[in-house]
């Protein structure tokens, strides 16, 4: 049989003035993942350097791509600059180049500052936005999991008096179906089980309590039970749903709104927690947090929730060339 090459696996460094090459100095120099694939890190090698002063120095075998986009002057961890929004969005612009032309794999991207893209006049909210408007995605899903469950989204960054405007049968729709997709191809289960949280207290207790979860959710999961064979529950509550799909009972959670999934997902086990995004041409992960810029450049951040984003990354990627 033909050895497999290993799977090769770009990292954006995110916001310089952030945790971003901190973590990746502290994941890549662990053992065990120098053997499951090839890295190629994507930052400005002099900012860089300002964290590998902190932890020993990568391997000769890790690529550098060095896009010096970061004045030595003046720099700092931990300050909100349109000049490292910037910077930040230059590092993923290469990962595209290099994902188009078939240099990687897949792509881990470090945390990067809202506030320092939008000053840099790149009004996105996030990675998920930024990418899918680069690679002309028009469906994408974010999932956000770690050891103990698999939570996806509805709604992402938007202020919660708008989540309930914002949810309707299409949007609701789409976020299960691709949910059943992605936990099928990329984590092999060959009939997922899913349940949907409710957007009310109580999934509205009939009506008392909103009228939501019965004029929009559950109309369509009458309809996807049909379609998926009746392997979708809900709407439960919340706190029922991530409880019982905590017992394993469930393979995904559809959450309705950001905090309804990042509470559980982070109270439960932060450091094994990684975003997803299911849909795009290529696996893109990230760690379950932001730039930390409160204590970066300290030497005290922990590459464990990185380490999780490039094992799954390597794992789904693995698991789409097995479907």
């Amino acid at each position: 049989m033909l050895k497999l090459k290993k799977i090769r696996v770009g990292i954006t460094a995110g916001d310089p003035a952030g945790i971003g090459s901190e973590i990746i100095i502290r994941a890549l120099t662990k053992p065990s993942l120098e053997k499951i694939a090839d890295f190629t890190v994507i930052a400005d090698k002099w900012a860089f350097e300002q964290a590998s002063a902190l932890k020993p120095q990568l391997s000769d075998r890790i690529r550098f791509i060095d896009l010096k986009n970061v004045k030595a002057k003046n720099f700092s961890f931990g300050l909100i600059k349109a000049e490292y929004g910037r910077a930040a969005i230059e590092y993923l612009d290469k990962a595209l180049e290099m994902l188009k032309n078939g240099d990687l794999d897949c792509l881990v991207t470090c945390p990067i500052s809202k506030e320092a893209i939008n000053l840099a006049n790149f009004n996105f909210s996030g990675h998920t936005e930024y990418l899918a408007k680069r690679t002309n995605t028009k469906e994408i899903l974010m999932m956000l999991l770690n050891r103990e469950l698999k939570i996806s989204l509805v709604t992402r960054h938007i202020p919660l008096k708008e989540v309930a405007l914002s949810v309707n049968k299409d949007n609701l729709y789409k976020t299960i179906f691709m949910t059943f997709n992605c936990l099928k191809e990329l984590f092999l289960i060959k009939r997922p089980r899913i349940v949907v949280c409710g957007l009310n207290p109580h999934a509205s207790d009939n009506g008392l309590i909103g009228e939501e979860d019965d004029k929009i959710i559950k109309p369509v999961l009458n309809k996807l039970k049909r379609k998926l064979r009746g392997s979708i529950d809900g709407p439960l509550s919340a706190d029922v749903a991530v409880l019982k799909a905590k017992q394993k009972k469930y393979d995904g959670v559809i959450a309705i709104y950001h905090d309804q999934a990042l509470i559980p997902l982070k109270l439960l086990d932060s450091k094994s927690g990684v975003n997803l995004t299911f849909g795009l041409p290529f696996i893109r992960t990230s760690p379950l947090h932001g730039t930390a810029f409160d204590i970066a450049g300290r030497g005290i951040a922990s590459a464990d929730s990185l380490t999780e984003a490039i094992n799954l990354a390597v794992k789904c990627t693995l698991n789409l060339r097995k479907d």
